[in-house]
């Protein structure tokens, strides 16, 4: 599996194998196929309720006599908004390195830059039912997991979901640059400007939703589908490849890690099959043409969150559109969305 060399000095897999929303029953097969095929590295999350079963395969895998070294695979995890007070950065990472059964984590990234209650529930409610928000510094919390990496717990160390502004709030206080943005990405959220952020700060990006989300919870009626998307169907006919290897193929020749999420034997194999061909610089083109604004997975923000400078009025969201619709300021909302570009 080729692999890019981060800030950390440590290598990382280009692409890798996404567990969100895969269930229990699931993820441990799945897995274990993956490693089989040639995988190396495994995205997680405390949130996704699935590090114990995962654990269970990478005890499954690794080890003398099991086929994989430690050192040979790349384990990401991710830090939940409940837990971004300082005193409790160590103690999350602690939980999810004894569900995952490991040592350390090769990568560990502050999930979302808005914090929740304190209180043990993952989405913690007031008494109206609303989302209970916290205020806390990320600076805080950055301050935090760069500690990880001294206790040896993690090596490399990153964000998920910030955008510009927040990412060079980080820098400036921190001693430990982040080694990776995790956001959404694909032909209908090009993130072009953030990419280029990234890259200036030597940050690589990671895409997850690289294929839309399609099996997500959560829908609009008018929506695009971008597996559907006529021109991404009409390159991979071209190529005979499927429009999934397509999509990461596009992510893959901008630099751009990523990390699709599949329970199925067949689809992970084929989303790994994507460094035997290339896209020419029409096709590129032609796919960065689709770029909308179009976000699939909608954070959990409501105006209260705003406080503390972790957002600012006027960091505006595009919504969804359908498929030829061109924004106006009626298709904008206020949603001071962590990954808006260019704000």
């Amino acid at each position: 599996m080729k692999t890019v060399l981060l800030n950390s000095n440590y290598e990382m897999p280009v692409l890798g194998l996404g567990t969100w929303q895969s269930g229990a029953g699931q993820v441990k097969t799945a897995i274990l196929h993956a490693f089989s095929i040639g995988y190396r590295h495994i995205d997680c999350a405390s949130i996704y309720g699935n590090e114990a079963e995962i654990g269970e395969a990478l005890q499954e895998a690794l080890g003398q006599g099991k086929g994989l070294k430690r050192e040979e695979i790349f384990v990401t995890s991710k830090l939940w908004n409940c837990n971004h007070h300082s005193e409790d950065v160590e103690d999350a990472c602690r939980k999810s390195l004894t569900q995952l059964k490991l040592d350390y984590l090769d990568l560990y990234l502050i999930h979302w830059p808005y914090s929740f209650g304190h209180g043990g529930e993952d989405f913690p409610r007031t008494e109206t039912g609303k989302m209970q928000y916290d205020v806390v510094d990320y600076r805080e919390t950055w301050r935090a997991m760069e500690n990880l990496v001294s206790a040896g717990l993690v090596r490399s160390i990153g964000l998920s979901n910030f955008n510009a502004r927040q990412i060079d709030e980080i820098i400036a206080s921190s001693t430990i640059r982040p080694a990776v943005l995790q956001v959404e990405c694909h032909p209908y959220l090009g993130q072009t400007r953030l990419l280029a952020h990234c890259q200036e700060h030597h940050i690589v990006m990671t895409a997850y939703s690289p294929l839309g989300s399609p099996n997500r919870g959560w829908k609009m009626d008018n929506e695009p589908v971008l597996l559907l998307e006529p021109k991404v169907v009409s390159i991979a006919h071209r190529h005979s490849r499927s429009v999934a290897q397509v999509l990461l193929r596009w992510l893959l020749q901008r630099d751009i890690t990523t990390i699709p999420k599949s329970i199925t034997p067949s689809r992970i194999e084929e989303n790994a099959k994507v460094f035997d061909f290339e896209l020419s610089k029409d096709e590129m083109a032609e796919l960065n043409s689709l770029d909308r604004g179009c976000r699939y997975i909608e954070p959990l923000i409501e105006g209260k969150c705003w406080g503390g400078g972790t957002y600012r009025s006027g960091e505006w969201q595009l919504l969804c559109l359908p498929q030829g619709t061109a924004a106006t300021t009626k298709t904008l909302k206020p949603n001071p969305n962590p990954a808006t570009e260019g704000s």
